[in-house]
């Protein structure tokens, strides 16, 4: 196997804070990242008994839903630029559907990427915008690991 071109950290950290009964546990939980951000995270809202406290965070499959969204935008930004298009704003309005997939785990099986941009200067054509997108997807990292192997290696 080869190096890594780049490793990628994240620090997932919960604590208890009461009593641990799978209807009173808090699911609320920190994201930090090396560039010093923090984020809340909690379970999907439909996962939480309606027993525990609500809190506000972002669930693991809203991140997913993001992270193909904003590296899918960020190779289209990249791509535009290089084709000579100035790309003043980009605004997706992405979604992923949790359901059963063939294996009959539960499963994000469709995210739908709806970006909608506006250009500085001329707008591409439909069929140059449809090949932006299409190179874009095809050089989108996360979207080229949603297939990858999953290795856990507990500490």
């Amino acid at each position: 196997m080869s190096e890594p071109m780049s490793e990628h950290k994240a620090v997932v950290e919960w604590q208890r804070s009461g009593a641990f009964e799978r209807t009173l546990y808090s699911r609320v939980h920190t994201m930090r990242f090396d560039s010093g951000i923090r984020i809340a995270g909690n379970a999907a809202p439909g996962n939480i008994p309606a027993t525990v406290p609500a809190a506000p965070g972002v669930d693991p499959e809203q991140a997913f839903v993001a992270a193909l969204s904003a590296c899918h935008m960020l190779w289209f930004l990249d791509r535009a630029c290089k084709a000579g298009h100035t790309v003043d704003r980009y605004t997706d309005n992405a979604s992923g559907r949790l359901e059963r997939n063939a294996a009959g785990k539960m499963a994000i099986t469709l995210v739908t990427l709806r970006p909608a941009v506006e250009f500085g200067t001329a707008a591409p054509s439909a069929v140059q915008l449809r090949a932006l997108h299409d190179d874009a997807h095809e050089h989108c990292f996360i979207a080229n690991s949603v297939s990858s192997q999953i290795d856990i290696e507990p500490q």
